[in-house]
């Protein structure tokens, strides 16, 4: 297994119809990821069993109450529960001034360090260069500045072919030697062992963009092309696209045309609007355009282990 997202909220602004406000748990390897961090995050954290020991990097998309206003009670949480690990938080600006205040105010210090990261608005930029992925900012056109994230696994090492093994046990430096395409030579240059006999290609590396709050944005079709998974919020149904328009965010049918362009691999849509009670508009309405569409539904898990 190599990605794996799981919604732990999906809908924008207020708790309704039993959905929760933008937080979801990407998992990437050994990592794990929380983006997004509404009101309540932590219970539903709890409800689905995850481990917050484990969470050592949060990203926060923007400064509007629906996706960073359960972030508080969470390093909250962690604190009291005697989190020793040093956390990176990235977000926007301001958000390292509001943490402090509240927790100024509180008389709390944190028996744990936070590396804060603040992405330049407007900019794209790399947030995390991690030795197995990088994740990059990508910025939103919304309200106020807002930035969703790519996350991609750096490339892989071949593999070694255990079938085609020699008799003889290959040293370490020669399995290394391999895993990075070359030969192993002798000490007069012959070729010892041949890398195309004794590996296989390296395992596909994968991609993950979360698209936030936003209008659409063309010019970051690139940037995205061909992604494995794609996350991009669908507000509204395509008969209020004024209403997406006036208010910076997106429509089912618009997010759906924009994944069947940058060809992407699948689609998940979320932070619906409340006005919609049942999000049957909004999936009939993409499916019609890309069919590998999905809803984010609270503790959906969505995973991408082979191509």
């Amino acid at each position: 297994m190599s990605l794996e997202l799981l919604i732990l909220g999906s809908n924008s602004a207020a708790f309704a119809h039993r959905r929760h406000h933008t937080a979801q748990l990407f998992k990437l390897q050994d990592q794990h990821f929380l983006i997004d961090c509404g009101e309540g995050t932590q219970l539903l954290m709890k409800r689905h069993k995850v481990k917050l020991s484990r969470i050592d990097h949060i990203f926060i998309s923007h400064l509007h109450g629906d996706h960073y206003f359960g972030l508080i009670g969470l390093l909250s949480t962690m604190h009291l529960f005697g989190r020793k690990k040093e956390l990176l938080l990235v977000g926007p600006p301001g958000l390292k001034e509001i943490l402090q205040l509240q927790l100024r105010y509180s008389e709390t210090s944190l028996n744990f360090h936070i590396q804060f990261v603040e992405f330049t608005p407007n900019e794209s930029e790399m947030v995390l260069d991690h030795p197995k992925f990088t994740v990059t900012t990508m910025p939103m056109d919304h309200r106020v500045p807002c930035s969703g994230y790519l996350f991609k696994e750096k490339p892989k090492k071949r593999r070694i072919n255990r079938n085609k093994l020699p008799e003889v046990q290959l040293s370490n430096l020669d399995i290394l030697r391999l895993k990075d395409g070359e030969d192993v030579l002798n000490t007069d240059g012959s070729v010892k062992y041949e890398n195309k006999l004794l590996t296989l290609d390296p395992n596909p590396s994968y991609s993950y963009a979360f698209f936030s709050d936003t209008r659409l944005r063309p010019e970051l079709k690139s940037m995205i092309e061909g992604v494995d998974m794609l996350y991009h919020e669908a507000t509204f149904a395509n008969d209020m696209k004024d209403r997406a328009i006036q208010t910076y965010h997106t429509t089912a049918e618009q997010a759906a045309q924009y994944a069947k362009e940058a060809g992407v691999g699948k689609l998940i849509l979320g932070h619906f609007s409340a006005r919609y009670k049942e999000l049957d508009p909004i999936i009939d309405e993409a499916k019609a355009v890309f069919k590998n569409t999905e809803l984010a539904i609270e503790g959906t898990k969505f995973v991408v282990d082979g191509k």
